[in-house]
């Protein structure tokens, strides 16, 4: 198993369990949690991490996650996360590894899908 696969594992592990230590495993200290890259407030230190992970989810979220390529420092994952009656969004996540194997910085880029009316929208432009 590698080591971004290993850290999806704990990550899922604490999304079920919203047990802070299995949150402390995953990100160092001084982690950074962006929602997505251009986050001007991104979610700093361990303990901002926990408090926010904590928090209620609109919905038990379904998910389908993979490691999409890996070297030592970064990891990529990629997939769907599914908040049935809520919401639905595309991930691709850059996990940016510390020596130790926890992360340091944590991005998401997330998408929503294109309703049909903006699929069609888009297609009659000139």
């Amino acid at each position: 198993m590698t080591q971004a696969s290993r850290w999806l594992d704990g990550y899922l592990r604490a999304w079920r369990s919203k047990a802070p230590d299995d949150v402390r495993a995953l990100f160092t200290a001084d982690a950074e949690y962006w929602f997505r890259p251009d986050d001007p407030d991104p979610v700093r230190g361990i303990d901002a991490i926990v408090e926010m992970w904590i928090e209620d989810e609109p919905a038990e979220p379904v998910f389908e996650l993979e490691v999409l390529i890996e070297d030592d420092r970064l990891g990529m994952i990629k997939g769907h996360v599914d908040y049935p009656g809520h919401a639905f969004y595309w991930n691709l996540w850059e996990v940016h590894f510390a020596p130790d194997g926890r992360a340091e910085r944590f991005v998401e880029w997330f998408m929503t899908p294109r309703t049909a009316s903006a699929a069609d929208d888009e297609g009659s432009a000139t």
